[in-house]
């Protein structure tokens, strides 16, 4: 069992090591709480803009 679970510890302490900790150490404007939350508005913003635009196409051509 020991060669299952040490190679799956090993990969666990590595990406604490080796991403997470780093990422933690980033200032606060790139922290990825405010990436993610950014890129979720520029996001919802794109869709709303496609959404509007269905939504004239579809008034246009008369379809509910």
């Amino acid at each position: 069992m020991e060669y299952i679970v040490g190679p799956i510890a090993a990969l666990i302490k590595w990406t604490f090591d080796n991403i997470l900790v780093p990422i933690g150490e980033l200032p606060a404007f790139m922290n990825p709480n405010n990436i993610f939350i950014v890129l979720g508005f520029v996001g919802l913003f794109y869709w709303l803009n496609l959404q509007g635009k269905y939504n004239k196409k579809a008034k246009s051509e008369g379809i509910k």
